[in-house]
């Protein structure tokens, strides 16, 4: 969440310019949905290695609790529900 807060901060598009090392499939994933919607919440351009990350081969629900899932599924933004990642709509919120 460090990384959420210092680009909502500094909107600093080098940030996000280069991946990070991509090595697990549903981190990978997390991480590109992540910046995608915090790329299209600033207002700037999308880097070009995000659509390069592939969707989660199954579905991941990142509360891990069962009784979220139905809420998961409705609430989930479009930038994770695409890579197969299901949250719920304050993933990103901060207190």
């Amino acid at each position: 969440m460090e990384f959420v807060d210092d680009f909502r901060r500094t909107r600093d598009h080098s940030l996000v310019e280069n991946p990070f090392d991509l090595s697990n499939e549903k981190f990978d994933s997390l991480l590109a949905s992540t910046t995608e919607y915090l790329c299209d919440e600033i207002g700037i351009e999308t880097p070009g290695w995000i659509w390069n990350v592939p969707s989660c081969k199954e579905p991941w629900f990142v509360s891990g609790y069962e009784n979220l899932k139905a809420i998961s599924i409705a609430e989930s933004p479009v930038f994770f529900r695409r890579r197969k990642i299901f949250v719920l709509e304050n993933f990103l919120s901060r207190a």
